[in-house]
């Protein structure tokens, strides 16, 4: 059995596709939170459990006959994140899983700016001192992360935010794929197993970069202005965003500016055998979108 946890999220629900494309349902489980949002899934023939990393003993049944395991990082700040998803590789383990796959990043450090890095290079050095063959995939950064602040550049003709620096903005399809492969086990993965390179797609982009794209859109200029990380925690808050959101927020903007990350690894293109999703596409669709 291949179980993907997380199979109604973002990336999840795509990697569930890209599953079912290449085995028979019937070899497929997904662990959720709401097992009606899976309902489709299990009319497909998928089998569909509930299973939440926050409480290790839903994951005995969830992973139950698991012969690999994709566990697709928790949604979770915080200390307890870590805790989360060593459950879940834990959990994989005891169900005698051969494999366990798990969705890192592409910086991820114990000394990076931006605070997911951290959960992910403590779960990364789980993995390496586990002693179960695992695949850590390190995931470029989301595209889609832009669609929370280009609402506002397209509605304003203004991009303001703090300093920042290129961005391997990387689009959820080109991961969700090389995580399906990797589940199933698809031929030419070499270089795939233990931590991966950055899975990456090319051409690094600033916010700058990302205005000017949007400008070309939209027919209209959209400027980029830089603010300093108070002011602009001070005018999020104001907005309606919790303190500490916008202290996480920052955190990416001062790992960009960094230079954390930045990468440009060629592993990504590699596995699927084709051209990545450039950033400038998919920012040119969310605007063309949003506009």
């Amino acid at each position: 059995m291949l179980v993907i946890t997380g199979a109604t999220g973002q990336l999840g629900s795509r990697v569930v596709g890209r599953v079912l494309a290449r085995v028979p349902a019937e070899e497929v489980a997904v662990s959720v939170r709401d097992q009606a949002a899976a309902r489709g899934l299990a009319d497909r023939g998928v089998r569909v459990r509930v299973g939440d990393f926050t409480d290790p003993a839903t994951l005995t049944h969830a992973f139950e006959g698991a012969r690999r395991v994709l566990v697709v990082s928790a949604s979770i700040r915080g200390p307890g994140a870590v805790a989360a998803n060593v459950a879940a590789i834990e959990a994989a383990r005891a169900a005698g899983a051969e494999r366990v796959l798990y969705t890192s990043h592409q910086a991820s450090s114990p000394t990076s700016a931006f605070a997911p890095q951290h959960t992910h290079a403590a779960v990364e050095a789980h993995l390496v001192g586990h002693g179960l063959p695992f695949t850590a995939l390190r995931n470029g950064f989301y595209v889609s992360t832009l669609a929370h602040f280009l609402g506002d550049a397209v509605a304003s003709g203004r991009l303001v935010l703090p300093e920042d620096g290129p961005v391997s903005w990387t689009h959820h399809d080109d991961l969700a794929e090389v995580a399906a492969a990797a589940l199933v086990g698809d031929a030419g993965l070499e270089g795939l197993d233990g931590l991966t390179p950055p899975l990456t797609a090319p051409g690094p982009l600033d916010l700058a970069a990302v205005a000017e794209i949007a400008a070309e859109v939209l027919g209209r200029p959209v400027e980029r202005e830089v603010v300093g990380d108070d002011a602009w925690k001070h005018a999020a808050v104001a907005g309606g965003m919790p303190p500490a959101a916008a202290d996480f927020t920052l955190g990416m903007f001062r790992a960009a500016r960094a230079g954390e990350l930045v990468a440009d690894d060629p592993t990504l293109e590699r596995v699927l055998g084709r051209p990545a999703v450039s950033a400038r596409a998919a920012i040119a669709a969310m605007v063309g979108a949003l506009g």
